[in-house]
C-alpha cells in the first residue's frame, strides 16, 4: 500500500467531509504565520502522540511547503499502518495562492 497524491481542489473537497485530518509538517513559525483551517502541526516531537490518537483508517492529508517533504512523511505513516494517507501536491504555498481566503492565521 502507498500514499496517494491529492490536489489543492481535492483537498478542499475532502476537508469538507467530517473525519479528515490535515497534518502540517512545516516549521512552527510558518505554521503560526498561516495554515489550512483545522489543520494540526505535526513535528518529530508530537509524532508518536499523533499516531496514537488517530485511527488507521482515518484519512490523513500531509501538507508541507511545496509538496515534496510531505511525500516522505506520508510514506512513513503508510509504513506505520495508516491506510488512507495523502500528500498534498503544491504544498501550503500553492494552497495560499489558490485559496487565500482559506488561510487561518
Amino acid at each position: 500500500m502507498a500514499f496517494k497524491h491529492i490536489s489543492i481542489e481535492q483537498t478542499q473537497a475532502l476537508i469538507a467531509q467530517d473525519n479528515v485530518v490535515v497534518a502540517d509538517i512545516r516549521d512552527p513559525n510558518s505554521f503560526a504565520a498561516g495554515h489550512i483551517p483545522g489543520s494540526e502541526h505535526l513535528s518529530n516531537e508530537n509524532l508518536a502522540h499523533f499516531m496514537q490518537e488517530k485511527e488507521f483508517e482515518q484519512p490523513i492529508i500531509i501538507v508541507c511547503y511545496h509538496g515534496i517533504s510531505s511525500q516522505n512523511a506520508a510514506n512513513y505513516l503508510v509504513e506505520q499502518g495508516f491506510e488512507d494517507v495523502y500528500s498534498m501536491d503544491g504544498g501550503f504555498t500553492q494552497w495560499e495562492q489558490t485559496l487565500p481566503e482559506h488561510v487561518e492565521k
